[in-house]
């Protein structure tokens, strides 16, 4: 009798450390779980950015600086550059607070050319590229050359503002010759 009691004893202790051990390894299975989830939703994309073609990008936002918006992509350190003239918004996912980035320009006939904007060729990131076109700047005799210049850049922007173009970028080819890539959202 005293054997039985004594075996039973033993098996009753080898299933009560069994348990132990099961429940020790479960809970070692859930924690993990859990480590890797909130893991996830710390390093996943934290902001949205809206352009104006209604585009919406899930990013890492880093900064607006030089009228570029600097962000990456989810589980990538490359940092990604647009144009701030191409975005809308950026929203911050986890605090709903929205940043407005710039408005959209809407050029519809040839006095609009006021809001048509000259951009430098970085800047244009984003936007798309829809029609080029070259001239010849005039020289006016006794007027300095920056007067020649803007009346070139106010030229240009009449043109692209009766096409309805709302972004203009211009390069100086030499010899008083110009090209002008036009850009929309």
């Amino acid at each position: 009798m005293k054997l039985i009691l004594w075996f039973i004893e033993i098996l009753s202790f080898v299933l009560t450390e069994t348990i132990l051990i099961l429940n020790f390894n479960i809970m070692k299975i859930l924690f993990f779980t859990l480590s890797v989830l909130f893991a996830n939703i710390a390093i996943s994309q934290t902001h949205q950015i809206t352009k104006h073609n209604g585009e919406e990008l899930d990013v890492n936002f880093i900064k607006v600086e030089n009228d570029l918006v600097y962000y990456s992509f989810n589980g990538s350190a490359e940092e990604h550059k647009i144009s701030k003239y191409a975005v809308s918004k950026i929203t911050n996912k986890q605090s709903n607070q929205t940043q407005k980035v710039s408005d959209k320009v809407i050029v519809d006939s040839k006095s609009d050319y006021k809001f048509v904007t000259v951009l430098s060729q970085d800047k244009t990131i984003g936007l798309k590229q829809v029609a080029s076109f070259s001239g010849v700047s005039t020289k006016t005799k006794g007027e300095p050359p920056i007067a020649n210049q803007n009346q070139t850049a106010m030229r240009i922007k009449t043109q692209s503002a009766s096409n309805g173009y709302p972004f203009v970028s211009i390069v100086d080819k030499g010899d008083g010759k110009y090209e002008a890539v036009a850009y929309v959202y």
